[in-house]
C-alpha cells in the first residue's frame, strides 16, 4: 500500500492525520479521493442530509485603516478624502432592512481607524442592542480587537470583557489570512501577528464567546504554510473548543490595493484555480477533526462552485450576504439571496435549514 492509501485508511478509521500526511494529501492525492474522504468525515459528523445557512448582513462601519494590507482594495488610508465612519442612524437603518427580510444577525467589521477607541465601540454596541435586543452581533475580527486594545491602552482580557458586556455575541475569523508571520509581514505593514490573532481567539473562548476560523490562501504562501495555518487552528480548537466553523477563500487579484500597488501578484502570487480551492477545502475538513462545520465560499468562488463544494465536505452555505463590500471592492461580485441558496442546496440533494451563528437550527426557509 502506498503512502496515500495508508493515509486514507487512517481517515476512514477516524484517526487524526499529521501535518506531514495533510501535506501529502494536498500535493499528491487525486481530487476524487480527497472528495470521498472529506465527504466521509462530513457525514460522520453530520449524518442528517441538512445544509445550513444564515440570513445576515455585512456592515462595514468604516473603511479607514492603517494596517495597509497589500491585497485589500476596500480600505482607505485614515486621512483619505473617501474615508467614512457610519453614524448609528445609518447602521440602524441597515439592520431594520435586514430584520424585515427575516435576518437574525449582522457581521460588523471595519478597518483600523486611529481615532476610534473602545468607548466608541461600547456606545455603538449598546445602542444596537437597545433597539434590536434579539439581534446577534457577530463583530470585530482579531486584528480590530488588537488595534482597539492598543489604542485604548488596555489588556486583552479587559478589552474582550468590555466589548462582551456591551453586547458582542461572537467574533468573526477575519484577518487570519495565513497564520505564519513570514507571510503576514509581507502582506501587511501594521497588522496583528499570528500569535496575537490566536491570543484574541483564546481569550474570547475563555470568556464564553464563540468564533469562526478562516484562511485566505492562494497568494504568496506555500502549501506547507497552509498546513501550518490549519495546524495552529486545530491546536487552539483542541484547547478551547471555541471555533464554530471554518471558512477558507482565495485571494482575489482583480484590482490593486488602495495604495495603488499590485498587491500579492507582484510578490509571486497567482490566481487560485477552482481545483486548488477544492483541494484545500477538503484538506481542511479532513485535518480539522475537532471542528464541526465547514462553510462554502461562494462569495469568492461563485454559486456553482459553492454548490459543488457540498460534495467536498461542506455542510454550510454561509450567509445570504445581504450586503458585501470588501470582496466586491477587489472586483469579484457574486450574489445569492435566500431563494438562490435554498435552490442550490436542494438541487444538490440536501435539505436547507436556517441557523444562527451558534449553528442552532432555526427552521425551514422563510422566503423560498
Amino acid at each position: 500500500m502506498n503512502a496515500i492509501g495508508r493515509i486514507e485508511e487512517k481517515v476512514l478509521d477516524g484517526e487524526r492525520i499529521t501535518t506531514g500526511e495533510a501535506l501529502t494529501l494536498l500535493e499528491s492525492a487525486p481530487l476524487a479521493t480527497l472528495a470521498a474522504l472529506a465527504s466521509h468525515v462530513r457525514w460522520s459528523r453530520h449524518p442528517e442530509p441538512i445544509v445550513t445557512y444564515v440570513i445576515d448582513r455585512n456592515i462595514n462601519y468604516t473603511n479607514a485603516c492603517n494596517a495597509f494590507c497589500s491585497f485589500c482594495a476596500f480600505y482607505r488610508p485614515p486621512r483619505h478624502e473617501e474615508v467614512y465612519v457610519l453614524p448609528i442612524e445609518t447602521i440602524a437603518a441597515k439592520i431594520r432592512e435586514l430584520m424585515a427580510a427575516g435576518g437574525t444577525q449582522i457581521l460588523l467589521q471595519g478597518g483600523h481607524h486611529p481615532d476610534l477607541r473602545i468607548d466608541w465601540y461600547e456606545e455603538l454596541f449598546r445602542n444596537i442592542k437597545s433597539e434590536f435586543p434579539t439581534l446577534w452581533l457577530h463583530a470585530l475580527s482579531p486584528p480590530e480587537i488588537v488595534h482597539i486594545r492598543k489604542g485604548s491602552r488596555l489588556t486583552l482580557a479587559e478589552t474582550v470583557r468590555r466589548l462582551r458586556d456591551a453586547g458582542l455575541d461572537s467574533i468573526p475569523g477575519g484577518g487570519a489570512e495565513i497564520l505564519v508571520d513570514e507571510v503576514r509581514s509581507r502582506l501587511a505593514t501594521n497588522k496583528c501577528t499570528a500569535g496575537e490573532w490566536l491570543e484574541v481567539m483564546e481569550e474570547a473562548h475563555g470568556q464564553g464567546l464563540r468564533s469562526s476560523a478562516t484562511m485566505m490562501f492562494g497568494h504568496i504562501e506555500t502549501h506547507a504554510q497552509r498546513i501550518e495555518h490549519l495546524d495552529r487552528i486545530r491546536a487552539l480548537q483542541d484547547r478551547t473548543g471555541g471555533f464554530t466553523a471554518f471558512i477558507c477563500w482565495t485571494y482575489q487579484p482583480g484590482r490593486p490595493g488602495a495604495d495603488g500597488e499590485a498587491g500579492p501578484t507582484a510578490l509571486g502570487g497567482t490566481e487560485t484555480t477552482t481545483a486548488d480551492y477544492l483541494r484545500t477545502l477538503t484538506i481542511a475538513r479532513i485535518f480539522l477533526d475537532s471542528l464541526d462545520n465547514v462553510q462554502a465560499s461562494w462569495v469568492t468562488q461563485g454559486p456553482r462552485v459553492g454548490q459543488v463544494s457540498l460534495a467536498f465536505g461542506v455542510n454550510d452555505m454561509g450567509s445570504t450576504m445581504f450586503e458585501e463590500n470588501v470582496v466586491s471592492a477587489a472586483g469579484t461580485s457574486h450574489s445569492m439571496n435566500e431563494a438562490a441558496i435554498v435552490r442550490a442546496i436542494r438541487d444538490a440533494g440536501f435539505t436547507p435549514m436556517r441557523r444562527n451563528q451558534a449553528y442552532q437550527l432555526l427552521g425551514e426557509p422563510l422566503f423560498a
